[in-house]
């Protein structure tokens, strides 16, 4: 079956963009996906076809307007009725790997791109079934680039789309964590060596090692996730294992 995403936007040709090449471009050449854009001013009323107005009580910029909103993605859900519906903005959830897998397992993503100052918050209202996420804790120019990060995500777990089946399990937010260093030859680079654990042969201590690096370099660098793996905040890697055991 293949994986079809469809993306509403006001800039259609940024689509697919970069995800004509490298894994992601093969796997559309191989039908493994496919990609439709909807252009959301075909769907204003007016001979202007004008998609935005000023904010409610006032204030700078300009907001999409519900009404040509609500008609473009009543379009996409008859297009699509099974696929999610994600609209790209900061003021939503953020995205995790594990929803990236979810979405991933299905038939396939309706992605709605803000612009300007967002959406009319009615289309949320009216629409529950549309997912608002967030990418990270930053503001773009519009959804597309979001949108793009979503697919890419997405298209990688599909089924034949990556050589090796480990590759998309053992990587960052896979297991809560964040993937351990890796390293590759040359054995010694500007005097800096490849730890010897990783030339030892040893897969056990390999394995550990690799778990090792993952919980400390978490807890150093997303705190946040490693309070959700069950370590605290000042609490190392090597003292949460031994918590457990306890």
């Amino acid at each position: 079956m293949t994986f079809a995403a469809t993306v509403l936007t006001l800039y259609p040709e940024m689509f697919p963009g970069p995800l004509r090449q490298s894994i992601a471009g093969r796997a559309l050449e191989e039908q493994k996906w496919s990609i439709d854009t909807i252009q959301i001013r075909d769907f204003a009323t007016d001979k202007h076809r004008t998609v935005d107005d000023t904010p409610a009580g006032g204030g700078a910029g300009m907001v999409l307007k519900t009404d040509v909103l609500g008609a473009a993605v009543d379009h996409a859900i008859a297009l699509h009725p099974d696929a999610s519906i994600l609209a790209m903005t900061p003021r939503g959830k953020p995205i995790t790997q594990a929803r990236i897998r979810q979405i991933a397992t299905g038939p396939g993503v309706t992605l709605l791109c803000g612009r300007f100052e967002g959406f009319d918050e009615r289309i949320f209202d009216a629409r529950p079934q549309i997912e608002q996420v967030s990418l990270a804790d930053i503001v773009l120019s519009g959804g597309e680039p979001a949108a793009l990060a979503i697919l890419d995500a997405c298209i990688r777990l599909l089924p034949g789309v990556m050589g090796a089946a480990s590759s998309g399990t053992e990587e960052s937010f896979e297991d809560g964590l964040l993937e351990y260093p890796q390293y590759t030859r040359p054995p010694e680079w500007e005097g800096r060596t490849i730890p010897e654990v990783l030339r030892s042969g040893d897969h056990a201590k390999i394995a550990a090692w690799r778990k090792q690096r993952s919980e400390e370099d978490t807890r150093l660098r997303r705190p946040d996730l490693w309070e959700l793996h069950g370590g605290a905040p000042g609490q190392s890697a090597s003292d949460a294992r031994q918590k457990d055991k306890d």
